[in-house]
């Protein structure tokens, strides 16, 4: 499982661990019952403070994304399940189109951010 952070960004680091954990359960590449890093390693892995992992995983935890279980850690449940098969094929496109373009990623995201508002 990959996480990935900016710290330049403007947007908080426990947000950016809660969207790109979402964003690994849409995609599918986190399964159902999948237990994730504790918080102690993912910050760890990041060079960050455990209770910003801990912030973001409650964050999941409130949306029902996870359950936090004493002793077991953080486990995947089926909340986002679903069929985004579509989804992920128009983001694909998307993304194929911006390369055409030469769009940068952080141009495209603020693009995608200010039209889905």
């Amino acid at each position: 499982m990959l996480v990935r952070i900016d710290p330049a960004s403007g947007v908080a680091i426990f947000d950016q661990i809660a969207g790109s954990l979402r964003a690994s359960a849409i995609a599918g590449t986190l399964a159902i019952g999948e237990r994730l890093p504790s918080a102690r390693e993912l910050a760890a892995s990041l060079d960050i403070n455990v209770h910003t992992v801990l912030r973001a995983y409650q964050l999941l935890r409130d949306e029902g994304l996870i359950e936090l279980r004493p002793g077991r850690g953080a486990i995947v449940t089926g909340r986002l399940a679903g069929d985004y098969d579509a989804l992920n094929s128009a983001v694909a496109n998307v993304i194929q189109e911006a390369r055409k373009l030469n769009i940068a990623p952080p141009a495209l995201a603020a693009l995608i951010r200010e039209t889905y508002q």
